[in-house]
């Protein structure tokens, strides 16, 4: 897998991606994110340990990075953004709310995107699947499985048949 990513990294960067490498190859994510995502895909922790921020060349997209995941981002939207938003719709509505951090339990955000509206890639680890989701505004629940893998995303988003 390692090779897949080092062959994305170079793809974005020969695509315009603005990118910033880590110096050191580690990954610390703090409590809150471990303790909510037991099991992070090994794919997804290598790009993780290898890039501090990866943004698409238009800037309205990108991969959510240990920053982002710690609250230490310059990015305007958390990590969470589109689950929060989905808690504020369901104002009141306790039963909503525990259906929404249900289902969020089990997607992690990977990917966000403010390209002609709010969407977002996210790993599905429901049955420790591990396939990617497409989720949307104004139903982010309502998701689409695009690749089977993590590697599979990398490879459909470097032919462009996933479009970012």
């Amino acid at each position: 897998m390692d090779s897949k990513i080092i062959e994305f990294i170079n793809w974005a960067k020969r695509n315009n991606w603005s990118i910033i490498e880590k110096k050191e190859k580690n990954l610390c994510l703090k409590t809150d994110i471990t303790s909510r995502y037991k099991v992070i895909p090994s794919e997804y922790v290598e790009l993780l340990k290898r890039i501090k921020q990866m943004i698409a060349p238009n800037e309205k997209a990108w991969f959510i990075c240990e920053d982002e995941y710690n609250d230490k981002s310059e990015i305007v939207f958390k990590w969470n953004e589109f689950e929060l938003i989905s808690l504020e719709a369901a104002k009141d509505d306790d039963e909503w709310k525990s259906e929404i951090i249900s289902w969020w339990n089990e997607k992690l955000p990977i990917f966000l995107s403010v390209n002609d509206g709010y969407s977002f890639y996210a790993i599905d680890l429901s049955n420790n699947k591990g396939s990617i989701v497409k989720g949307y505004e104004p139903e982010f629940e309502e998701t689409e499985e695009v690749a089977s893998s993590f590697e599979e995303f990398l490879e459909l988003i470097m032919l462009n048949k996933i479009k970012i």
